[in-house]
């Protein structure tokens, strides 16, 4: 699907294969990013424009290899007949010069057109099922992103040893395709996030919300604009409510809207209303969940029970971002500010073309998304690519990608069934194997 992305006008030096790095990002979804954002090369360049895109995708990859390891294996810099190597420094300064704008419109881009393709095999009773959640990520520890993102702080004024970034994202929860994210600094909570996140979320969607993003202003104004745009959201304990009409299984309520978010969103009613279902929750104990989808027939409390606890899959997704991708590193490479924002949306797009090629295995091999290990996958995708970079395999990606899905199908999740044996506490090792006291003999 991806042709040449940079013809050479030096007919002399091979051009390097870009296909091998995906067929999902055509090569004008590139171009249309870069022209967007006014940061296309003009100059001829070991580095353009073009290039650093997938450059700063691959670094997200292979984020224990260096950005010299990732140019020198995967091949990306142009040939040239005199530097034999790209310098870190040229690195660098290629990517201020291509900015965050390209990476940021190209990972919205290519979300919402890889979510269209699969949106009504994996529906739910006719609605795309989304969830939204937050996290943090860890950063590099340099003045500028601790002065622009924060450190979270802790007991006697402690603060952290790595600045850390807040980000909110919108999960497709059957192939766990990040769909939209918002990120910035750590003091911003995660409901003005979330906030901004209304105008991504599609029509005839169920977004699933954790208890934490309750609130009034975010859950009306996200019924009240698009068509058939739902949630579904845990209660708190000391929410309040009076029945309008049901049972205290299922019953239609009503809450009032508290003043502090009356005066900061004015268009807000006194008092607003949900659909309250009684649920036994994962330890057994009875969990209230609000909902806008009022047809009792069609949505039951069961298949309402069974939405909610898909939602813990956005949860194993910010694991795989933030611990199978990073690998050993405890934080993200970039330190400038800029720098930092353009990894991450480069981390993004990383992340979805990997889930992306898990959702086509799966669709080959007739299963669900979820049998296909990540960390797998991950490891398939990074090494097909370079041996791809290696091998100079032009025009051969439907190969590399055949061979790459046979290998995540034969890798499938294997089902464990529960615990046999009660969990126990081991007696904690000690230092040396035994305790010899020595005896004094007495004084006579």
């Amino acid at each position: 699907m991806l042709a040449d992305i940079l013809p050479l006008t030096t007919a002399d030096l091979p051009a390097p294969d870009w296909q091998r790095l995906g067929e999902h990002l055509p090569c004008e979804w590139i171009e249309q990013a870069l022209s967007y954002s006014g940061a296309a090369s003009v100059r001829r360049r070991r580095l353009p424009a073009q290039q650093v895109v997938w450059l700063v995708i691959a670094l997200a990859l292979y984020r224990r290899h260096s950005v010299r390891q990732v140019l020198a294996e995967l091949d990306l810099a142009l040939p040239d007949l005199q530097d034999s190597c790209v310098t870190d420094s040229a690195a660098t300064q290629a990517r201020q010069r291509l900015g965050e704008s390209p990476l940021k419109w190209l990972f919205a881009t290519s979300a919402m057109h890889w979510h269209q393709q699969d949106a009504e095999r994996y529906d739910f009773k006719g609605l795309r099922l989304l969830a939204v959640d937050g996290t943090t990520l860890k950063l590099a520890d340099s003045a500028a992103n601790r002065e622009h993102f924060d450190s979270p702080t802790f007991a006697a004024d402690a603060v952290a040893s790595y600045p850390h970034a807040r980000m909110v994202t919108l999960c497709v929860l059957e192939t766990q395709l990040m769909l939209a994210a918002r990120f910035g600094t750590y003091r911003q909570a995660e409901i003005g996030y979330a906030l901004d996140l209304l105008d991504e979320i599609p029509d005839n969607s169920l977004t699933v919300f954790d208890r934490a993003f309750l609130s009034a202003e975010l859950l009306c104004k996200l019924t009240a604009s698009g068509t058939e745009r739902h949630f579904l959201v845990p209660a708190k304990k000391n929410t309040r409510w009076t029945i309008v009409e049901g049972t205290e299984q299922d019953a239609t309520v009503e809450m009032k809207v508290s003043a502090p978010a009356r005066k900061k969103a004015p268009e807000l009613s006194v008092t607003w209303r949900a659909r309250a279902v009684r649920v036994i929750g994962p330890e057994g104990k009875p969990v209230y969940l609000l909902t806008s989808l009022l047809d009792r027939k069609r949505f039951t409390a069961e298949h309402l029970q069974q939405c909610y606890s898909r939602r813990w899959k956005i949860e194993t997704s910010y694991r795989e971002i933030k611990q199978t991708m990073m690998g050993m590193a405890l934080s993200l490479r970039s330190m400038t500010v800029e720098a930092t924002r353009q990894e991450i949306w480069g981390m993004l797009i990383a992340y979805n073309l990997v889930r992306l090629e898990m959702a086509r295995a799966a669709e080959q091999a007739k299963c669900s998304p979820n049998s296909i290990s990540f960390v797998f996958a991950l490891a398939a995708f990074q090494f097909e690519m370079t041996h791809a970079a290696a091998l100079h395999a032009q025009g051969n990606l439907p190969g590399v990608l055949k061979r790459m899905r046979e290998r995540m199908i034969i890798e499938l999740n294997v089902y464990r069934p529960g615990r046999k044996y009660n969990r126990v506490t081991k007696a904690k090792p000690q230092r040396y194997p035994e305790r010899r006291i020595r005896r004094v003999p007495p004084l006579t």
